[in-house]
């Protein structure tokens, strides 16, 4: 019975190890590799192969080492408004379309005069792009708020929408709504502020 109960430790902490394998976030890539290794280390150590345990051991020590670099890097972060024309922003959304699909199946950019759009910057590099549309005079839409995969740790919208807030507010703009498109970005707007108004949209005032 003990010898079937290691095997299975074992072959939970391959599961683990490989569904790490899989993920496209570096943290969660972290964490989640972190707890395959301290299994499998523990395996190790269980079934007497001193190398297997003394390795994944490292490699748990490893993991530790970078989620400590992570969680305490200060990041820079910026908003920078682009225009519908900007040529970028269209290869950005043309390459990221597959993606942008999972979380807003109905999207597709069409802009007007009312629509506005902000690159999301992490240490100048591009995080993610917001999307939003005049729906009155102190409404906006969210018509599009993405992340891309690798830097979806929540810290990306928290600032854009700190960060926006003021300007909104500048414009009159007193709540911002979005539709519920898909329960993992609903998790996420919830998290942001938004509220759930019970019916097909999610709602954030602004002016508090």
């Amino acid at each position: 019975m003990e010898g079937i109960v290691l095997e299975w430790i074992g072959y939970g902490a391959s599961v683990v190890i490989a569904l790490s394998m899989a993920l496209n976030s570096i943290v969660k890539f972290r964490i989640v590799n972190l707890i395959g290794a301290a299994t499998f280390s523990v395996y190790g150590f269980l079934i007497g192969s001193i190398p297997v345990g003394v390795m994944n051991g490292f490699i748990v020590a490893v993991d530790v080492y970078f989620l400590i670099q992570i969680f305490s890097k200060k990041d820079y972060f910026e908003t920078l408004e682009v225009s519908s024309t900007n040529r970028y922003m269209h290869k950005f959304l043309e390459f990221y379309k597959r993606d942008i699909g999972k979380y807003y199946p109905d999207f597709s950019y069409m802009p007007n005069d009312n629509t506005i759009q902000y690159f999301v910057l992490r240490n100048m590099a591009v995080a993610g792009i917001l999307i939003a549309e005049k729906k009155d005079d102190s409404t906006l839409k969210v018509v599009l708020d993405y992340v891309i995969p690798e830097m979806r740790d929540f810290k990306n919208g928290r600032f854009a929408y700190l960060n926006l807030r003021k300007k909104f507010l500048e414009c009159g703009y007193q709540r911002l709504v979005a539709e519920k498109t898909n329960p993992v970005h609903v998790k996420y707007l919830l998290k942001m502020g938004f509220v759930d108004t019970q019916n097909d949209c999610l709602e954030k005032v602004l002016a508090k």
